[in-house]
């Protein structure tokens, strides 16, 4: 059998690939392009490199389950999978992979659904999540980007928070002078203890200050604590309230490896327009913190991703080389992210279409407005709009129902006032906790269907919120 032969040829090329690593990392320290902390943080994340990977394994098999299909190899360049089932055995650090799970506790599982032909059933949102599992970072460019890009917001932030220290008990002449020193300093070597660093460029006579600058710059992370990404998994699901019952389920199994959560899925704020959530887990221990990023995406949006990933690549050497100016990179890059958004709520429209005779047969038959079949589903999150936001588009939906501007169709039997809101609010709650808001308001999916109709209305009260 040739399996126990490959898992000892993946473990030695491992251990090889270790072994060049940490000469890379030594290099990099003996051209003081690193110090002694980056050095020890980064021998930490590119030692035992399958161990740690194991890691990633076991949270991904700890969390989901055994997999719903075969494991592919994954070609990063095109972004789909290699039709070329692998074993455990071909599993290693060195090269991406695709999986798929099932999310078992999905709000949404098998609530989308349409009968065709022959009674047979097409699944419009599924349960299953892709999951790829990304090759270990190249330790290049991780040193790259903790003596670039990372380097460059540790030092902003350094010299703006010493000067807000300063600004608060002295002058602002003294502040910004000292602003100044700090980046011309910082900007000769590379430097992670900030506070000494600091505290050595402002000399004598600033004593009472001390105490608060030394406690606001320790707050500042490290260039090599931003690194969080040496071990990373990407997850699609279909709907974004799938991706926040996946996040809370992580949340709540492991609290004390949580190290960051980051939901942007509803931010309109980023320029990029780019909307995702991320978790970064700690797979090893408290005094050995390894991270692991896991990206958490919508399918659909996942499709225009890698036109963007080539853009915001080509924005990355535009500059340096005057090809094409970064900003009108950007705008391209928005574009194809605003794109994503379309196609996105454009499903979520077909699937409040889909629930609308479902919810109403459930309301309707429902005894003295007891609980029925679909509360509950999806669950209301506190993490974007608040209460008072919600309570004010449900009053507008009440009187919008009122005012018979919105009304079912078709009803099975006569519809009292009081029901009808509560299929209408219902829809409503849906439609929060499952849209994406925009970050433009001249775009509305087609309204030939009261679905399309009563859509437009909560994502136009949605953009009043956003406009105050």
């Amino acid at each position: 059998m040739s399996g126990h032969n490959e898992d000892i040829d993946v473990f030695v090329a491992t251990k090889l690939h270790d072994d060049k690593n940490l000469e890379i990392i030594e290099k990099a320290y003996q051209e003081n392009r690193i110090d002694d902390a980056a050095r020890e943080y980064l021998v930490n994340l590119y030692t035992d490199s399958m161990d740690w990977f194991r890691e990633v394994f076991l949270t991904i098999g700890k969390t989901f389950g055994a997999p719903k299909a075969a494991v592919h190899k994954y070609d990063y360049a095109s972004d789909t999978a290699i039709n070329e089932p692998i074993t455990i055995y071909d599993i290693n650090p060195l090269e991406p992979y695709l999986v798929n799970h099932r999310l078992d506790e999905d709000p949404m599982r098998n609530q989308f659904f349409v009968s065709t032909k022959g009674h047979q059933i097409d699944l419009a949102v599924s349960s299953i999540v892709t999951v790829i599992v990304g090759a270990q970072k190249s330790v290049s460019r991780a040193i790259d980007k903790i003596t670039g890009k990372y380097y460059n917001d540790y030092v902003n932030e350094v010299a703006q928070t010493a000067y807000d220290v300063i600004e608060r008990t002295e002058r602002v002449a003294s502040a910004k002078a000292i602003f100044d020193k700090i980046h011309e300093t910082f900007s000769k070597s590379f430097i992670t203890d900030a506070s000494t660093t600091v505290l050595r460029i402002i000399g004598s006579g600033h004593e009472k200050i001390s105490a608060d600058l030394v406690r606001a710059l320790d707050k500042v992370r490290t260039p090599y604590a931003r690194l969080e990404d040496v071990w990373r998994i990407k997850c699609l699901f279909d709907l974004v309230p799938q991706a926040r019952t996946f996040i809370e389920r992580i949340c709540n199994k492991w609290p004390d490896k949580i190290i960051a959560v980051r939901d942007k899925f509803f931010d309109i704020t980023n320029p990029r327009g780019y909307r995702d959530a991320k978790l970064i887990l700690n797979i090893g221990t408290a005094d050995k913190v390894i991270p692991m990023e896991i990206i958490c995406n919508v399918r659909t949006f996942f499709e225009f991703e890698h036109q963007t990933h080539a853009a915001y690549e080509q924005s990355r050497r535009a500059e340096n080389k005057k090809v094409k100016s970064a900003a009108q990179i950007e705008n391209q890059t928005e574009t194809l992210h605003l794109e994503g958004i379309k196609k996105y709520n454009s499903i979520i429209c077909e699937c409040v279409e889909d629930l609308f005779d479902r919810i109403g047969w459930n309301i309707l038959y429902s005894i003295d407005n007891e609980d029925m079949l679909f509360d509950g589903f999806p669950k209301i999150s506190t993490v974007y709009y608040p209460q008072k936001i919600r309570d004010t588009i449900l009053e507008k939906v009440d009187n919008a129902v009122e005012n018979e501007v919105f009304y079912v169709q078709n009803a099975p039997a006569k519809l009292t006032k009081d029901q009808e809101m509560r299929i209408f609010r219902w829809m409503a709650k849906f439609i929060l906790v499952a849209a994406m808001p925009y970050s433009y308001a001249d775009w509305s999916v087609p309204t030939d269907t009261m679905a399309g109709k009563f859509f437009n209305f909560i994502m136009k009260e949605l953009q009043r919120y956003y406009k105050k």
